[in-house]
């Protein structure tokens, strides 16, 4: 019998990350999926990574812990900082600097230590809030950074850095998951979601959020304040 492939997924607990995750088992990988508790005001989507992972059958759940409260400059790390209800001008402030780069950089090293060389990441460049590391500039930088910073790279295994959503609308993406069985109940994506995942329904990624739905003409499940 045929091994499966290890494949680590970024999975927040987001709408996207779940998606992807669906994704990676519909290409027949064995997936291991990791979150990152950095300290976000919306901890609930924590809860509901781990409950997405049960449901879809994840290998292995892993969980780590950075405070990003300590770097700040972020309405999701600082609370001090309001979370705009607005759309406004150039990156918002729920921008959290070196983000990605940190996600990727320790899923980097668990896909190593696991044997896996695919990384999946539910970035967009479409339906998204302008954060500068969702470009596929970023991912393209960092994947070269992989196959030059690991023991693994030096040794000639090939990491690739999966970003199947990058240029998917809203739309598309709940389309698709619904399609693969995702429960988008079980999702948080609000930026200032209640301890019980309930979401605000005013900030820029609720309202991503909703538009999805509504454009893919499927009924929202999330659950409001």
């Amino acid at each position: 019998m045929t091994q499966k492939r290890r494949g680590v997924v970024l999975l927040s607990g987001g709408l996207d990350s779940a998606t992807v995750l669906a994704m990676a088992r519909e290409q027949h990988f064995e997936t291991y999926a990791i979150s990152i508790a950095y300290g976000q005001r919306h901890s609930a989507e924590i809860k509901a990574s781990a409950d997405v992972a049960r449901s879809q059958g994840a290998k292995l759940h892993q969980v780590m812990h950075v405070n990003l409260n300590e770097v700040g400059g972020s309405a999701l790390t600082d609370r001090s900082i309001a979370v705009p209800e607005s759309p406004g001008a150039g990156i918002p402030v729920t921008y959290v600097p070196a983000r990605n780069t940190l996600f990727l950089s320790l899923a980097l090293g668990w896909a190593e230590v696991l044997g896996s060389t695919d990384i999946f990441i539910g970035v967009n460049a479409v339906d998204y809030s302008g954060y500068p590391d969702c470009r596929p500039e970023f991912v393209q930088a960092f994947e070269r950074l992989a196959n030059l910073a690991t023991k693994a790279g030096v040794e000639g295994k090939h990491f690739k850095i999966h970003t199947p959503l990058i240029d998917m609308s809203k739309a598309d993406i709940v389309r698709l998951g619904t399609r693969l069985g995702v429960d988008y109940a079980e999702t948080v994506s609000c930026y200032q979601a209640d301890d019980n995942g309930y979401a605000c329904g005013r900030c820029d990624s609720c309202r991503l959020r909703r538009a999805g739905f509504e454009n893919a003409g499927i009924a929202d499940p999330t659950r409001y304040y």
